[in-house]
């Protein structure tokens, strides 16, 4: 490969390393959004809170499908000059059914392990790709 197409190659990885990570963080906030509206929940917030809270969560759950889609692309441009790069974020949706429809202290405690998980998951993902960003910059300059 030559120098000139190596160096777009990995800009390209890089704007699709910061994509990934703007999404991400994105996802992450809606998570912390769908997390205290389930806090609240679980003191007895009720119907209406109920029903912000799984409007939080399907919030969060668009944001984690782009960051997943940005993720991806970000795992083909580093494919392009050979960097290797996994990732796995899932937000189950029977938890949701079950919380909305079953709604109990039971419910709402899976519904909010599961938001906390997906958030540490965020987290993660957002730690690996920044440490990637960082050394695509350092051997771009």
């Amino acid at each position: 490969m030559s120098k000139g197409l190596e160096r777009k190659e990995i800009m390209e990885a890089i704007w699709a390393g910061e994509a990934a990570l703007i999404s991400l963080t994105e996802a992450g906030e809606r998570l912390g959004s769908a997390r205290n509206w389930g806090i609240f929940d679980m003191l007895g917030g009720g119907f209406i809170t109920d029903f912000v809270k799984h409007s939080r969560m399907n919030d969060a759950a668009r944001c984690m499908e782009e960051a997943r889609r940005n993720l991806r692309i970000f795992q083909r441009e580093l494919k392009d000059i050979q960097v290797p790069m996994e990732f796995s974020i899932e937000v189950n949706g029977f938890l949701s059914f079950a919380d909305f429809f079953f709604d109990g202290l039971v419910a709402d405690y899976l519904v909010q392990t599961k938001i906390n998980e997906a958030r540490e998951q965020v987290e993660d993902a957002k730690m690996h790709v920044s440490r990637l960003l960082e050394k695509l910059k350092t051997i771009h300059e």
